[in-house]
């Protein structure tokens, strides 16, 4: 059958199984907005700024491990979505962002929002494309598919020119592409089988690619088998229960006491789908001295990269441990888990945020994405938000992108169906508050806890240590009523300044998202001087571990 671009757009979205797009409209995508009206058959969740609809579909790719799909109009519209884009490609998100662009006449002559947004996502994309003929475009919308949820996952973008979405061409549906496994054989895991078994205290680190394989019960079976402590990145929260006995919690800069004892007493390292970044390896060259180190990875680039690896394997996660399962013997090694369990240490007098943070843990569906932003209260929520399945946490690791929050939670309300939590600060959530008013529009069940500290929290703990107390345009010295802000945008607002009232408040936060399918925002209030212990500094090794901070 015949079709016009934008319409061949729509059915090949449709023979992807894509139920949702997030996005904003504009004069270079309105034929395909024409054609999603037409068509009738996907959800579109207009969001207040393109950053927010590339955040959104990060956040509903994570927790539902389909690819995510944003749409943004031409010029300003595409470069708002390069953050988004950028955060997926540092976490490995699988996404595919849609947009439109001038028409082939006026390509390459500065016509108005005419921008070369391939050109400026080509390092923080899997792969990108521009549509310049309408034959092409089918193809080229499977492949992109294809290519984002293939092997090691990104973001992959396709610029579609104004004429392909009028222009016609025979369509034809077809299925998506299978994914080429990346498969591992028994016979090539004989040294990693040996070396497991020669160690005396093994420890497995595990990343994001363990939650992007869908391989989390296969990791807690080998722990289990193994006898062997479990580390996470903060990419690998909920890969683990955090309830069960082999897990030691967060490893990197901020991670917990027992996971930094127990990577300096291991004698092997067991690293499954984890590349080893600056905030885990720390000082790479001496992270792994005298430990054998075993690596699984589906990406060959991430191999010896960041540390030189023992035995390496390049292969999906999954693939590797069924293959790996039936030829690691039983093991008993209580006396090491109780050596690295040992190294648990009784949670110091929790501060304000720490306290919320872990009541709402306590408080919340179970069920609920945890979602944050980027800084300190990042840090509190990984370390005291209890999370014990995959996929329902969500943080930028890679990017580090303050604002991520709010877009994400709204795109992982979507992609559950469920009530979703935000940990956020004042600073991060100046960013993109905007997307509040899309959470009210759309009725998304939110509880916000905002962790209002008047301050950069992590750059002043920076400045704090680093920096001789030199507080450089990190006090943001606002006069933002919160309460009122979300009020005046559809959402409640609720205070907590005093650890009497988090119970009480907090109960009625959840109750009030729930029951009337709306965004709460808990104005936290907290010190200026809170701060996120223990911390190790960059560059530094795991035994330089900074437990206490002298206050002002």
């Amino acid at each position: 059958m015949k079709l016009k671009g934008a319409d061949i757009l729509i059915n090949c979205l449709l023979e992807q199984g894509v139920d949702t797009i997030f996005g904003y409209p504009g004069g270079a995508v309105l034929d395909i907005y024409d054609a999603l009206y037409r068509s009738g058959k996907i959800n579109h969740i207009l969001t207040a700024h393109e950053q927010g609809a590339a955040h959104a579909a990060d956040g509903y790719a994570r927790v539902t491990g389909k690819v995510g799909v944003c749409f943004a109009t031409s010029g300003p519209g595409a470069t708002n979505l390069v953050t988004g884009i950028a955060t997926a490609y540092m976490d490995s998100v699988p996404m595919v962002a849609v947009t439109g662009n001038v028409g082939l006449n006026f390509l390459g002559r500065d016509s108005f929002q005419e921008i070369d947004i391939c050109g400026i996502t080509m390092p923080i994309t899997k792969h990108n494309f521009i549509v310049k003929d309408v034959k092409e475009l089918a193809e080229t919308l499977r492949k992109a598919f294809y290519i984002a949820n293939n092997g090691r996952k990104g973001p992959v973008l396709v610029d579609i020119l104004k004429n392909v979405q009028i222009d016609e061409c025979e369509y034809e549906p077809e299925k998506p592409l299978p994914p080429v496994p990346f498969d591992v054989k028994a016979e090539a895991l004989g040294d990693v089988v040996k070396a497991i078994e020669n160690s005396k205290k093994p420890v497995i680190m595990a990343g994001g690619g363990v939650i992007a394989a869908d391989a989390s019960a296969l990791l807690h079976q080998l722990a289990k088998k193994l006898d062997c402590p479990v580390a996470y990145t903060l990419m690998g929260k909920g890969c683990i229960p955090e309830s069960d006995p082999l897990c030691l919690g967060m490893i990197g800069m901020h991670g917990t006491t027992a996971a930094a004892k127990s990577i300096i007493a291991a004698d092997t390292l067991i690293a499954l789908g984890t590349r080893f970044s600056d905030r885990v390896a720390l000082n790479r060259d001496k992270f792994a001295d005298g430990k054998t180190v075993i690596h699984v990875d589906i990406d060959n680039a991430e191999i010896d990269k960041n540390v030189t690896s023992t035995l390496h394997v390049m292969a999906d996660v999954k693939k590797t441990l069924e293959a790996l399962l039936p030829l690691v013997k039983k093991a008993d090694r209580k006396d090491w888990v109780n050596e690295a369990r040992g190294y648990i240490k009784p949670a110091n007098v929790l501060q304000l945020a720490q306290k919320i943070i872990k009541r709402a843990s306590a408080l919340a569906p179970k069920d609920s994405p945890l979602i944050t932003d980027v800084g300190q209260h990042q840090m509190w929520a990984a370390q005291h938000y209890e999370v014990d399945c995959p996929r329902r946490f969500c943080s930028s690791g890679g990017l580090g992108t303050m604002g991520y929050g709010l877009g994400a939670a709204i795109g992982a309300a979507f992609g559950t169906g469920k009530l979703c939590v935000l940990v956020t600060g004042d600073g991060c959530f100046g960013m993109n508050m905007n997307e509040l008013m899309t959470a009210v529009t759309q009725r998304v069940p939110l509880v916000i806890l905002l962790m209002d500290n008047r301050v950069l929290g992590m750059v002043r703990q920076w400045q704090k240590i680093f920096y001789s107390r030199r507080f450089s345009q990190t006090t943001l010295n606002r006069q933002t009523d919160y309460v009122k802000l979300a009020e005046s945008m559809g959402a409640k607002g609720i205070v907590i300044s005093d650890e009497k009232d988090i119970d009480a408040k907090l109960k009625e936060a959840f109750a009030f998202a729930e029951s009337n399918s709306l965004p709460v925002l808990v104005d936290c209030r907290i010190s200026s001087d809170e701060n996120v212990l223990p911390m190790i500094k960059p560059n530094t090794t795991y035994d330089t571990q900074l437990e206490q901070m002298e206050e002002n």
